[in-house]
């Protein structure tokens, strides 16, 4: 298993790799800045971020929730603005996230920052969470039952929050949420719906920030940055 910091040392090779490829990559936030912002829900409303919170405390009452789990040092419920336009949703914590209790801030979450900065939006505007809520041992894939018991937070989530657009991360995000079997590679740039009880909600499946890691070229990049160009288009941005 490649170590955080040999894995930093790739990403600190790959940003420079951006700077000569300007518009093809997600370009950093700036000088230094390793690690995302902490959360901040200056933003949202009141009365969400009371629903968010009792959530949040409901679920630390129960966590780890499954027996699979309870070797997890603490939970990673998810974090960001309560009235955010844009929701990113991911597979389960890693060995950072496990340690600090936030969500994507370890070499996955320096390039999420990174996407999030190059859509012209920042970290604490977005909301940012997991389908599980718990690391699973040795980061593997989460199973069926895991999912099955964490899910009905991330519901309840999407409701409170009612984003715009949802983007999902990888392949087990990405099936949860369309509800459907298809590899990642072939549902990738295609919009698709996400239904709660009020909304309708578009969803733009795209790659994990760690897949993009580990197949760092060219096209990968340009296919990941071409999903958000189009999530981007719908909100607005600017490109």
């Amino acid at each position: 298993m490649i170590s955080e910091a040999l894995l930093r040392q790739q990403l600190a090779r790959q940003r420079l790799e951006t700077e000569l490829l300007l518009g093809v990559d997600f370009i950093p936030a700036g000088p230094g800045r390793s690690q995302p912002s902490e959360p901040s829900n200056a933003s949202g409303s009141e009365e969400n971020n009371g629903l968010l919170q009792k959530l949040e405390e409901q679920f630390i009452s129960e966590f780890p929730l499954c027996d699979s789990l309870e070797g997890a040092t603490q939970p990673v419920f998810g974090e960001g603005s309560d009235t955010a336009r844009l929701m990113f949703i991911g597979e389960a914590p890693g060995a950072e996230e496990d340690r600090t209790g936030r969500p994507f801030v370890g070499t996955a979450g320096e390039k999420l920052d990174q996407m999030i900065t190059a859509m012209g939006l920042e970290r604490s505007g977005v909301y940012v969470t997991n389908i599980l809520k718990a690391m699973p041992p040795g980061n593997r894939t989460p199973t069926q039952e895991e999912i099955d018991s964490y899910s009905p937070y991330l519901i309840r989530q999407i409701q409170i929050v009612q984003p715009e657009v949802i983007v999902t991360l990888g392949a087990p995000a990405s099936k949860f949420i369309l509800q459907c079997s298809d590899g990642i590679a072939s549902i990738r740039g295609r919009w698709a719906t996400y239904e709660t009880e009020n909304a309708r909600i578009p969803v733009m499946p795209t790659f994990h920030p760690a897949y993009l890691l580990r197949n760092y070229t060219r096209d990968t990049r340009q296919q990941m940055w071409g999903d958000l160009r189009k999530v981007m288009e719908v909100l607005g941005l600017k490109a």
